[in-house]
């Protein structure tokens, strides 16, 4: 295989570790009824003027499977950081005793599960058009590789038939990925 062609594989592949990389980042700030500290991620604090991540001026921990714990380590920042999670809008509402801000994650009703499974779908779907248009890519690069390198017709056809194979790859790791969401969303 020639450096280029190589070096086309590489690049198509790294679009697609992308894709599914974000995809696995975006599940994990999906509510699934069970505490999970990724959901903070999004929450940034207004701290002395500087828009900060929560994550990176307290310790998060989850305290019996259906809250988190958010100990700050600058106890003087507690109204801000509660003002912050109420804007991210991440539909929980933080309980603050002045030491430590509890977030208690309700049940989810069927309903709102079934209405997360469908976002879980988009977000899906979203990621096999990313791995898609990274395989168009490297079809157009090789088709003009052809070109330039006067690449044989049956290389041109093999590495077409490869990189359907890594696509096919890719879309099966975010199948995977939804259905093992699902579950866990659907799980009570």
């Amino acid at each position: 295989m020639s450096e280029a062609l190589e070096e086309l594989f590489l690049f198509g592949e790294e679009k697609m570790e992308k894709a599914i990389t974000q995809l696995k980042r975006e599940f994990g700030a999906i509510r699934s009824g069970r505490a999970n500290p990724l959901i903070l991620d999004k929450v940034v604090v207004d701290y002395y003027g500087a828009p900060t991540p929560l994550r990176q001026m307290s310790q998060v921990t989850v305290q019996d499977g259906i809250t988190l714990v958010i100990s700050p380590y600058d106890k003087s920042a507690m109204k801000e950081i509660e003002k912050a999670i109420i804007k991210a809008e991440i539909g929980i509402s933080p309980n603050s005793d002045g030491i430590v801000i509890r977030l208690a994650f309700p049940p989810l009703t069927e309903e709102r599960r079934k209405e997360i499974t469908k976002d879980v779908k988009k977000l899906g779907e979203e990621a096999k058009i990313s791995i898609r248009n990274a395989r168009r890519d490297m079809v157009d690069d090789l088709k003009k590789l052809e070109k330039s390198e006067n690449l044989p017709e049956d290389v041109v056809k093999d590495n077409q038939d490869e990189i359907q194979k890594l696509t096919d790859k890719y879309i099966k790791m975010i199948d995977n990925a939804v259905e093992e969401k699902e579950k866990e969303v659907l799980t009570v």
